[in-house]
């Protein structure tokens, strides 16, 4: 993840807060982010966390009124019974949130010199710049998908809520003078927890979780900020194209059984 201020085009660059969640975790989110949104998001962050690695064994059967069902491509994920996907023809798609592993940054300082140590200021660059990296990858996926991505709610939008918890760099490129140099097979890792929801009512319709390692080269490669960015962002790609089409075959498998069992799976 490049750890300096995001630049470019894509979505709209904003100033950041920061705030301590559950058990240490330090997260960013934009200004102009809703207390209730922002209490609701630290709120199902503290229940992910509790879940463990295992994410599809330790999920429990229902969860906020919707159902768990048999994943494709996540590690899990769950729907209302009833739900029906087919009017939603464009997507509002929320500014991401993101968190660090908890004490993520005490245990890479804990390894390195004084010198090469991640600041706080350094941690939120990391954040803000992973924010705008996932929020470009989303837009431009469902773009590409045929969706138009709209600011305002509609009776055919639909509202995608987004987080990146569990982030972990191996080894974030401080760019310090005299650093010394970081060889790594892969980037790092993080979990995707996605929500969807009528963008009218606000009725909650969906969620999924997944978590992932990035793909590196072949062997242990040097690691620079440049690097990490490439890495992540594809991480981030693979999300966005997942959840595009994870929304077609929702649609096509429309009406959700109002009857939906915890397990069941979607017909094909």
């Amino acid at each position: 993840m490049e750890n300096h201020p995001p630049t470019g085009d894509g979505v709209t660059r904003g100033k950041y807060r920061s705030a301590q969640g559950p058990g240490g975790i330090i997260a960013a989110y934009p200004d102009g982010t809703t207390q209730m949104r922002h209490t609701t998001w630290f709120a199902a962050l503290a229940l992910i966390v509790s879940f463990g690695p295992a994410l599809a064994a330790d999920a429990p059967e229902s969860w906020d009124g919707l159902v768990q069902v048999k994943p494709k491509r996540m590690d899990a994920a769950y729907l209302l019974p009833g739900a029906d996907f087919r009017q939603y023809t464009k997507v509002m798609i929320d500014p991401t949130q993101v968190a660090f592993q908890k004490d993520w940054q005490k245990r890479i300082n804990d390894t390195r010199r004084l010198s090469d140590r991640v600041d706080d200021d350094q941690a939120q660059k990391i954040l803000a710049a992973a924010r705008t990296n996932f929020d470009d990858v989303f837009v431009d996926e469902f773009t590409k998908a045929g969706y138009t991505v709209v600011k305002a709610p509609g009776p055919d939008v639909l509202r995608i809520s987004t987080a990146v918890i569990n982030l972990y760099i191996n080894a974030p490129d401080t760019m310090s003078a005299g650093r010394s140099y970081s060889f790594t097979t892969e980037a790092g890792e993080a979990t995707l927890v996605l929500e969807v929801r009528d963008s009218l009512t606000n009725a909650l319709m969906g969620r999924a979780l997944d978590r992932r390692d990035t793909q590196g080269g072949a062997g242990a490669q040097l690691t620079t900020s440049v690097t990490n960015q490439v890495e992540f962002r594809a991480l981030f790609r693979q999300w966005a194209n997942i959840a595009a089409k994870g929304l077609e075959e929702l649609k096509s498998h429309s009406p959700v059984p109002a009857d939906l069992k915890p397990g069941q799976k979607m017909k094909d």
